[in-house]
């Protein structure tokens, strides 16, 4: 068995996410009170009582996402004892993957993550932008979906998430327009995501100037497990590269599919998913059907993947 973990990106975040975990691990408890000392207000709180308004305003969403995906993993580690052969995440779950990986101190990456929401919602006004998810083109006639679209306003692929669920951002009316492309072309379904901007298209250029320079203020250390990237879907080759990738992910296309691929290259036959939801798993089944995936996203699932990892002869004794 050779083990990859990936971590939940924006949009998996509700009431009560993470707070079983504050409630049974003294492990993941110090994640949320680090989380909280790093912010300098109630995350913690948040998370645990929403209300659900407030978490999903993206400043919010980010580091607390963030933090419960890190708060699970500690638990998992308490209990477990395995060295992953690679990590990802997406998008902000590629944060997530680099404090796995020891690339990025949590308390650095919470707070960056923080900023980061604020650019990303800062740099399109609201209701100028938006997202649309795809389901069933394939990523070629989506793509031509969005050159096509792009005649009247910015439309662009922001999520590869798996054959047959492209995700489009940019400009509102351009946005429709490729929407209704889309179903003359056969799409099965095309639904306005409940987002507030265009994430990862160009439309983002100002908020990934902003990161780049909050990134440099970040000790970067040494990757004790490969990490992969959304921007390429390859291993980051170097400690160097961190900061640029991180920065240009803001307005690169989320290329989870081969996230997933580069993982099964490499020897990956089982993929643990850490976050409030389980929508990777989803993703991951329908891009190689061959991969276990153990989703952990709340006390049921996580008492499921440790009994797995245990009849695996994985588990601590408990």
């Amino acid at each position: 068995m050779k083990i990859g973990y990936v971590f939940a990106g924006q949009g998996a975040q509700k009431e009560g996410m993470g707070q079983e975990f504050f409630e049974n691990f003294e492990a993941s408890r110090i994640i949320y009170d680090q989380s909280n000392l790093a912010l300098g207000y109630d995350l913690k709180s948040l998370c645990f009582n929403g209300p659900q308004e407030d978490l999903n305003k993206t400043e919010i969403t980010q580091p607390a996402i963030l933090t419960t995906s890190i708060a699970m993993l500690k638990a998992f580690e308490s209990k477990v004892d395995i060295k992953p052969s690679a990590v990802a995440g997406l998008s902000l779950g590629e944060y997530s993957a680099h404090v796995c990986s020891g690339s990025l101190a949590f308390d650095e990456a919470v707070q960056l993550v923080k900023k980061r929401g604020a650019f990303m919602q800062d740099a399109v006004p609201f209701g100028v932008g938006g997202m649309s998810a795809v389901v069933g083109l394939s990523p070629e006639d989506t793509e031509e979906v969005a050159k096509l679209a792009s005649e009247h306003g910015v439309v662009e692929v922001c999520n590869y998430n798996s054959p047959k669920q492209i995700v489009l951002g940019g400009e509102l009316k351009a946005l429709e327009i490729a929407g209704e492309i889309a179903k003359e072309k056969g799409a099965k379904r095309v639904l306005p995501l409940p987002v507030s901007a265009p994430f990862h298209t160009s439309m983002l250029i100002k908020a990934q100037e902003n990161l780049a320079t909050e990134l440099e203020k970040v000790k970067i250390s040494d990757m004790k497990v490969p990490v992969i990237s959304n921007v390429d879907g390859r291993i980051v080759a170097s400690e160097s590269l961190i900061k640029e990738t991180l920065a240009k992910q803001v307005t690169s296309s989320v290329r989870w599919i081969e996230c997933v691929e580069s993982m099964k290259s490499i020897g990956i036959d089982t993929i643990v998913e850490f976050g409030p939801g389980n929508a990777l798993s989803a993703f991951i089944g329908k891009i190689d059907k061959s991969i276990k995936v153990v989703s952990i996203y709340d006390m049921d699932s996580f008492e499921k993947a440790i009994a797995y990892f245990n009849e695996q002869s994985i588990g601590k004794a408990i």
